[in-house]
């Protein structure tokens, strides 16, 4: 098929997991938003804002590690799992994963193999290894999404944080850029055109958020450091591509990471990086907590002498664990692009949930978001974003193709969307033999 699993199909698992990281994603954002505004006493004693972006990276990559557990609880207990022993045994689901992880355009050869190997009489599934060396290379998309993380924040510092929501849903672009270049995935044209219309989409949320923020802004950060922003944001998407890449990369080898042990392994990398590399250099950088960037002995303290604090990091820790879960195993059963796709539906997520809270939730308005005459620009990106993925989505169920018709603007790709069926249906002749 087209390049790796460009088009797999979004059947109802993969919907359901797609959904899930959605909502998983969602809850992450709202609580990281809410424990930046929570109080605590710090270490003099005075009532200070729990700010501590280092040390919600921390918390990220401490709730990835979670995913060991799990890991080893799958293997123990044998149980059925996307990546493991047992999972699509039956040989049709087994079957269909491995036809979908080839990587050569318009063929059905198995050069990525994936986690399953056919026999002549059937499908069988592969024992997942995991050498000491692996482990260690598992290291790698850490330092990518500590980077990225790194990068972002840096960037942050000088640009308004819708902005700084814009520019981290371009890494879509990005993805889609080193799926063709690095791992020779070439993508559909209609892929293209689903790709496009995200990238609208996320001018047009984020666009919102802009317009929203200079109708009350008062003040100015200059041309010099919101370029310098933007550059460094842009930076960080670039490498959180590179992340997203480099995991499918690593779950189609002919031995590849199960899911799980990607996913801890990952937090525990960057939970070795984030105490001994990243924490001792924000401490002795100069900043305004306590003479640092970050003070993590402030942070401890504000955390034990304040209960809704521990309260709120325990909820920040199972909604990373879940959301790198399902965004993992998105990129596992359908692919990266998806993966990035996934990204930039949650600023649509964040701002309805943001809606409901500030209406429903709260009397107060302290939290939440109102709506604003700029809110019908953002409800048109969600639905340019919901177009866009159906388009990339052809010719699957529930998807939209682009035939002529007056929503295709013009566009007919029905030779590409005829040669797709037949190498499925080909794939489908080799499964049953």
């Amino acid at each position: 098929m087209t390049g790796d699993n460009a088009t797999s199909k979004c059947g109802l698992v993969e919907l359901i997991i797609f959904v899930a990281a959605i909502v998983a994603g969602t809850a992450c954002s709202i609580c990281s938003k809410t424990m930046m505004g929570l109080r605590g006493e710090g270490i003099t004693g005075e009532d200070e804002i729990f700010q501590k972006p280092i040390f919600q990276t921390f918390g990220m990559f401490v709730g990835m590690t979670f995913g060991l557990v799990m890991h080893w609880v799958v293997l123990f207990f044998k149980i059925p799992f996307p990546g493991y022993p047992g999972y699509g045994q039956d040989g049709t689901e087994a079957a269909a994963l491995n036809a979908e992880k080839s990587t050569t355009y318009g063929t059905l050869d198995d050069e990525k193999k994936g986690l399953v190997d056919k026999a002549e009489n059937g499908a069988a599934t592969v024992e997942p290894q995991s050498p000491c060396v692996d482990d260690f290379f598992l290291a790698i998309p850490s330092v990518f999404d500590l980077a990225a993380t790194a990068l972002c924040m840096m960037g942050l510092q000088y640009i308004d944080v819708s902005i700084y929501q814009l520019l981290r849903g371009s890494g879509i672009i990005f993805v889609a850029l080193m799926k063709q270049n690095v791992l020779g995935d070439r993508l559909f044209s209609f892929q293209w055109v689903g790709v496009f219309w995200n990238v609208v989409s996320v001018f047009l949320v984020g666009g919102t958020a802009i317009l929203n923020e200079a109708s009350e802004s008062k003040e100015d950060n200059g041309s010099g450091q919101a370029l310098l922003g933007v550059l460094l944001v842009m930076l960080g998407a670039v490498v959180q591509a590179m992340q997203f890449v480099f995991e499918e990369k690593v779950m189609t080898m002919d031995i590849p990471s199960p899911p799980l042990l990607l996913i801890g392994m990952e937090g525990l990398w960057g939970t070795i990086l984030c105490a001994f590399v990243v924490y001792p250099l924000v401490y002795y950088l100069p900043g305004s907590d306590h003479g640092s960037y970050e003070d993590p002995f402030n942070t401890w303290t504000m955390i034990v002498n304040s209960k809704t604090i521990q309260n709120a990091f325990i909820v920040y820790f199972f909604a990373i664990f879940l959301y790198n879960f399902f965004a993992v195993l998105v990129t596992f059963m359908l692919n990266s692009v998806w993966h990035a796709i996934l990204d930039n539906f949650r600023p649509i997520t964040v701002w309805i949930t943001d809606l409901f809270i500030f209406y429903v939730v709260t009397t107060t308005g302290d939290f939440g978001e109102p709506w604003t005459k700029y809110s019908w620009v953002q409800v048109g990106g969600m639905f340019v974003l919901l177009y866009g993925t159906a388009v990339y989505n052809a010719p699957n169920a529930g998807s939209v193709r682009l035939e002529g018709e007056w929503h295709s603007f013009g566009l007919d790709f029905r030779d590409e969307y005829q040669k797709i069926e037949e190498e499925e249906d080909e794939k489908e002749l080799d499964a049953e033999w």
